[in-house]
């Protein structure tokens, strides 16, 4: 870290970040700066324990950072559900999205309320979903998830930001617990 800004840098020397605590019902707000081909993500419901992917990746819910104009990944999965603010593998973003140019910072935030789940991206709402519905368990088994049980289940989890081997820079890092009566902030 560097003047409060945490550098993922490439060839992935340093490892995810994960949360010592839990989370359900929360805001995250997030600055983060991509470089040219970069793949990241921010990981909600994570079980670092039990749920452990390839090379013993955790596995959660991922808001995906990504160079959509030349990292291969934006154009695997199927409608762009692998592109900057996806929910990875699963739901792509709404048209329209505005990332700042390379290198500048944007500013990601997810909003969890009960089943609920949001993603905006620099102040515009990019992706809504709604958690344990049959549609979002179809989704589930039409992607790569398909071989994790229970994966996008759990009740409450981790926060991590990830290592994927690319330089990332994050920074500006906020995590509020909403309670029942508490609002998410107005952007």
């Amino acid at each position: 870290m560097s003047d409060g800004v945490l550098t993922v840098l490439p060839a992935g020397a340093g490892g995810d970040i994960i949360t010592v605590d839990e989370y359900s019902d929360f805001e995250l707000l997030c600055d983060f700066r991509m470089t040219p081909g970069c793949n990241s993500g921010i990981k909600i419901f994570v079980d670092s324990e039990s749920n452990q992917g390839p090379g013993g990746a955790s596995i959660g819910q991922e808001y995906q950072i990504l160079d959509d104009e030349t990292n291969p990944d934006a154009k695997l999965g199927r409608d762009g559900n692998r592109t900057l603010g996806s929910l990875y593998d699963l739901y792509p973003p709404l048209p329209g999205k505005r990332p700042s140019p390379m290198g500048e910072w944007n500013t990601a935030r997810i909003v969890s309320r009960g089943p609920r789940v949001e993603h905006w991206l620099n102040g515009r709402l990019i992706l809504a979903y709604t958690r344990f519905t049959p549609e979002f368990r179809q989704r589930v088994l039409e992607s790569k998830f398909r071989k994790w049980p229970g994966f996008g289940e759990l009740r409450k989890g981790h926060i991590l930001l990830q290592d994927h081997g690319d330089e990332v820079s994050f920074r500006n890092i906020k995590i509020r617990i909403l309670t029942p009566d508490a609002a998410p902030a107005p952007n």
